[in-house]
């Protein structure tokens, strides 16, 4: 367990982490992910001017699912039954990837406690996942295959940022090499890559998670987007295939206070590893710190 974490206790509980002060954020991870996951997304965020406050989402170790109450609706009343119990008003929130869905609806039913959002790559939409190969579905879907990653990330990273870089954007050739060299050689960016990349698997605690996910993103029919009060600011990099980025074009068309940052030959992981992403991640924290 994370320094700082507090496990769920009871059905209905949420395992979260928090860290720093400052304003609030809400950290919300992807599909799959976890806790550490959340961590890695919120690293840019300095602990002296936020009140980083990341979980794990239903499912995922620490947070169980609670039966017959797991829509993105459930899950979103469940954070703000969170910051009941934590004593947090209003917070900002961060997502990513498959946490984009219930961040739009958790800024749509409890409109009071969101002060703005910012939706890296983040779904807008149904989603369902691509049938894996065989060797993508050890890693991926097993927890063999999740210590495998682990050991190669520290032992070969220049390989495993090249393979995930590659399976989750358009980029090939001389674009991708360019790209992974650049990753490679700035620490930041390539732990960040690193670290998201390999906190994330499907097998073994994660599943439950995971196949809830499958279920209820493959059911999302209208998240209600032009509902959504809250100022909000998008991030995706246009050369992006794991979360195309047409979700982000569609969100922008739809939120009534929005702005949308593309970044050009940006991958799943353009908010951290893109060459603007310091400049972006500024960006993204003033924003989140704003009243």
């Amino acid at each position: 367990m994370q320094p700082g974490t507090s496990p769920a206790t009871g059905a209905d509980s949420v395992a979260v982490a928090v860290r720093g002060t400052g304003a609030p954020v809400l950290v919300l991870h992807g599909t799959p992910g976890g806790i550490t996951a959340a961590d890695a997304m919120a690293r840019f965020l300095p602990s002296d001017r936020f009140r980083v406050v990341t979980v794990a989402r239903p499912g995922y170790p620490g947070t169980p699912l609670v039966p017959g109450r797991s829509s993105l609706d459930d899950e979103a009343d469940r954070y703000a039954a969170l910051l009941d119990r934590t004593g947090i008003d209003r917070v900002a929130v961060l997502a990513w990837s498959g946490g984009g869905p219930v961040a739009y609806r958790f800024a749509v039913r409890h409109p009071d406690r969101v002060r703005s959002l910012v939706v890296a790559a983040g779904l807008s939409g149904r989603w369902a996942p691509e049938r894996p190969s065989l060797a993508e579905w050890v890693v991926a879907h097993t927890s063999f295959g999740a210590a495998v990653a682990a050991t190669a990330a520290r032992v070969l990273p220049s390989v495993v940022v090249r393979t995930v870089e590659a399976g989750v954007s358009s980029l090939h050739g001389r674009a991708l090499t360019a790209h992974v060299s650049e990753v490679v050689h700035d620490l930041r960016r390539r732990r960040d890559v690193l670290d998201l990349s390999t906190s994330g698997n499907a097998g073994g605690a994660f599943r439950p998670g995971w196949d809830n996910d499958v279920r209820v993103l493959g059911a999302v029919d209208d998240l209600e987007l032009g509902a959504v009060r809250a100022p909000t600011l998008l991030v995706h990099g246009d050369a992006d295939t794991e979360v195309p980025f047409g979700h982000s074009s569609r969100a922008a068309a739809a939120v009534p206070d929005v702005e949308l940052v593309t970044l050009p030959g940006g991958t799943h992981f353009a908010l951290w590893d893109h060459h603007d992403a310091r400049a972006v991640q500024e960006r993204a924290a003033e924003h989140l710190a704003r009243d």
